[in-house]
């Protein structure tokens, strides 16, 4: 199955890296949002396959778009996966509480672990 991606983060360079590590790696980053109002759009106008969500969005909550993603039937064909710079103990109460398929560290970001998240849920 071919991954279509798109990476929600506030971090500007973090997005350009993540981009090319992913695009690298044999994924198609169909694009990239750093509000919660441009992810909602984002995925209206590129419909991708799996959304990367920072759980710590700016002033914006990461969690609340991965909820308002699933929950509102925009991603019923996508996988939610969160991201954080964050060590997975430090925010397990956080990823406990989403609706996301999975979590994958940024210092472990990589299509492996996407395409591990994307199985196990079709799977």
């Amino acid at each position: 199955m071919s991954i279509r991606c798109l990476i929600v983060d506030d971090n500007e360079s973090f997005l350009g890296v993540a981009r090319e590590l992913l695009e690298q790696e044999g994924l198609d980053v169909a694009g990239v949002a750093s509000t919660t109002s441009d992810a909602l759009r984002q995925v209206q106008l590129l419909r991708p396959n799996v959304v990367l969500v920072d759980i710590f969005l700016g002033d914006e909550s990461g969690i609340d778009l991965a909820r308002r993603l699933t929950e509102d039937g925009l991603t019923e064909a996508a996988t939610v996966i969160l991201i954080s710079t964050h060590a997975e103990t430090d925010v397990a109460d956080l990823i406990a509480s989403s609706p996301a398929a999975g979590f994958v560290p940024k210092a472990d970001l990589s299509a492996s672990a996407i395409r591990r998240i994307v199985n196990g849920r079709v799977g």
